[in-house]
């Protein structure tokens, strides 16, 4: 069969990811990032082959770096021309109410990912510059378009609503939306093909300087821990999780601060880099290794909070089967993942401390036989379910 694949294209405000991806093998061909596009000096590393290509200039736009980047693959390889791409995937943050599932981009779509703007103000512009600059570029292949929110769109309404004022909510689309809906729909639907059955009741913790959780029963998603927008739910790099809504009120009152000072205070300046000076947990540890009281605290804030979202999506599932590791931190940080297990021991959880400490590329079982729950660490390839998500559609 000849090899197809499809161009992933994550577009963000100043930098453009992609990889080449052959959907059926599951095998990267080739990646890369631009950085800094608009800043006096720009960059872009291409990796292919395993040789890494690497240019430093300056990225006046999108446009410009795109078209870069189809240039560096015409001389770096590999040939884009004979490679048989049959589609471009495009990810995209927020979907709203609109999008349960892809979608091939079209004008309808394109107006729908701008309406819903105002949701997602960080992401959803910098995706629109990107599926219009690979349209104009890539003319002759179908775009399509993965929402991280898709794989949350249809929760169960007494998850996905707010005790808000049904008319308030309704008029201005205030519901929980989720977020990293991809990673947590690729890694639950591979555990569930590890290990050959589809009725399992699974937590996924997407654990990254983003960090987010996710209830999923049968391959449904019944609850997950981001909101409206990637602020609620779990201690992450920069971001306080949750927070009593109050605290708005009382810093514009008591403090004086207004609303994008505040934005940016629980956006950017919480979370372990407010509590532990560092949003790097390779950092955090050094500091609780040298003995600093903060570092410690602010891990232990960090943790808590997983083990209460452990505990209350086990209520919600009536049970649990399979405890999830993904992301940076969950596939990378043995110490988060021992100290964790060990504040769930009650629930009959064992983890196998020498598994643990293994640094595996695939899916790891880190739990003993003996365990009530199996936990595992699975990476999480984005770029690969988007792929594949785009070939169900052409």
């Amino acid at each position: 069969m000849t090899t197809r694949t499809v161009l992933v294209i994550n577009s963000g405000s100043s930098s453009i990811k992609y990889q080449l991806v052959d959907p059926d093998s599951g095998a990267s061909l080739a990646s890369g990032l631009v950085e800094r596009i608009g800043e006096e000096t720009g960059a872009i590393t291409h990796r292919h082959d395993g040789e890494k290509f690497e240019l430093v200039e300056p990225v006046p736009d999108h446009g410009f770096g795109l078209a870069e980047v189809l240039r560096i693959f015409a001389e770096q390889g590999p040939d884009l021309d004979e490679a048989n791409i049959v589609a471009v995937g495009h990810r995209v943050v927020q979907g709203g109410h609109y999008f349960s599932g892809p979608a091939l981009v079209d004008d309808d779509v394109v107006a729908k990912i701008e309406e819903l703007v105002p949701l997602g103000p960080l992401h959803n512009p910098a995706h629109l510059k990107g599926i219009e600059v690979a349209r104009r570029l890539l003319p002759d292949v179908p775009h399509v378009t993965v929402f991280d929110t898709a794989f949350f769109q249809d929760l169960p309404e007494e998850a996905a609503r707010y005790g808000l004022n049904r008319q308030i909510a309704d008029k201005y689309s205030i519901r929980r939306y989720g977020a990293h809906g991809t990673s947590h729909h690729f890694v639950s639907g591979e555990v569930s093909a590890l290990l050959g059955r589809d009725d399992l009741k699974q937590i996924v913790l997407h654990l990254g300087n983003g960090a987010s959780a996710s209830a999923v029963v049968a391959g449904r998603a019944v609850e997950t821990s981001m909101g409206l927008t990637p602020l609620e739910g779990l201690v992450m790099g920069g971001r306080t999780g949750d927070i009593d809504p109050a605290a708005v009120f009382h810093l514009a009152r008591v403090a004086g601060m207004g609303i994008d000072e505040i934005d940016r205070l629980f956006n950017r300046e919480s979370g372990m880099k407010g509590l532990a000076g560092d949003n790097d947990m390779r950092e955090v540890w050094k500091r609780i290794d040298a003995g600093e009281q903060e570092a410690r605290d602010a891990m232990d804030i960090y943790l808590h909070r997983l083990v209460k979202y452990v505990g209350a999506y086990t209520a919600v599932m009536g049970g649990l089967d399979v405890l999830t590791f993904t992301a940076g931190i969950g596939e990378n940080d043995d110490r988060v993942r021992a100290e964790l297990c060990g504040r769930l021991a009650h629930m009959g959880i064992r983890f196998d401390a020498g598994a643990n400490a293994v640094r595996a590329r695939g899916p790891l079982t880190i739990s003993t036989p003996e365990s009530s729950v199996i936990v595992m660490v699975v990476p999480t390839n984005e770029e690969l379910s988007i792929a594949r998500q785009a070939l169900t559609l052409i």
